[in-house]
């Protein structure tokens, strides 16, 4: 494992910790010291911009957060360049991490000047549409697991985000805000190290998800896509945690409103019922879609 990857798993790891020991919400000092409330455009390092943040903050505020439950929001409009962040930590992907996998092969494959076999087509479809986890197993297993996600998430300017170990591709550990720069990835030509046949070959598995499988960010659609074109294309992970039965619940994708594309992304962790966490994932996807389409006004 590179140095990096070490660097990545430590600092996602040491904001697990710090943020375990908060409380559910920010207090108002821990938001000003995470920069929750700057107004400053800020460039991030693959060229993402972050402002807003207070509004988003205050949109945040009308959304039921229940005591011990933990939440993450982070969306980008790619027109405009311009997003917002709420929350901090990493958390466990359960299966959004999927997408991740499936981009980490696919970059593979460029660098190989291949395309996917039919057998890994056959799995990817299975594991992004379906959420088959054997498929993804296989997939992890391809890449060379963590070491291998690692490697293709520091191309692909992922931050804060560190493979599971071992063959526990479930429990690796990202943020919000890290999961938008993988969405950018797949979703916008500039600045994407997959080329254009990757990331329509992604786009589209993402937009025929199962359908038991159609929450999450999704509900923050409008039913009115551009051109006639998809409303939504998304991935949920769901994991109930053995070590204290509460839910981890994740949403991520892109979603058209008002005819404007918006990335998001919600992790959360702590709801008591896997309902509970879609309901508030779909809130949260809410708030931060509000903020996006305000920036395009």
């Amino acid at each position: 494992m590179s140095t990096g990857a070490t660097a990545v798993r430590s600092s996602a790891q040491a904001a697990s910790a710090a943020l375990s020991r908060g409380s559910a919400v920010p207090s108002s000092s821990e938001k000003a010291e995470s920069g929750m409330f700057l107004l400053a455009t800020v460039p991030d390092p693959i060229g993402m911009h972050i402002h807003g943040d207070a509004r988003l903050a205050a949109a945040m505020a009308s959304v039921t957060v229940p005591d011990g439950v933990e939440v993450s929001v982070a969306v980008l409009d790619p027109d405009l360049g311009a997003g917002a962040r709420y929350g901090t930590g990493a958390f466990d992907t359960a299966s959004i991490v999927k997408v991740d996998i499936l981009a980490a092969l696919l970059l593979r494959a460029q660098d190989a000047g291949r395309s996917l076999t039919a057998s890994e087509r056959s799995r990817a479809t299975a594991m992004i549409e379906d959420s088959d986890n054997d498929s993804a197993s296989a997939l992890w297993r391809a890449i060379g697991t963590a070491d291998g996600l690692d490697a293709a998430n520091e191309r692909f300017g992922l931050t804060g985000t560190a493979g599971g170990e071992g063959p526990l591709w479930g429990l690796t550990r990202t943020t919000a805000a890290d999961q938008v720069r993988l969405l950018r990835q797949v979703f916008v030509a500039d600045g994407s190290v997959l080329n254009e046949a990757s990331r329509a070959y992604v786009r589209g598995l993402m937009e025929r998800i199962a359908d038991g499988q159609r929450w999450g960010v999704s509900a923050a659609a409008d039913g009115t896509g551009g051109a006639g074109g998809p409303v939504w294309a998304l991935k949920n992970g769901w994991l109930r945690r053995s070590t204290t039965g509460l839910w981890v619940v994740n949403s991520i994708g892109r979603v058209e409103t008002g005819g404007r594309g918006c990335l998001v992304a919600v992790v959360s962790r702590g709801s008591g019922t896997r309902a509970e966490g879609i309901a508030l994932t779909e809130a949260a996807a809410r708030a931060a879609v509000s903020v996006c389409t305000d920036d395009a006004a």
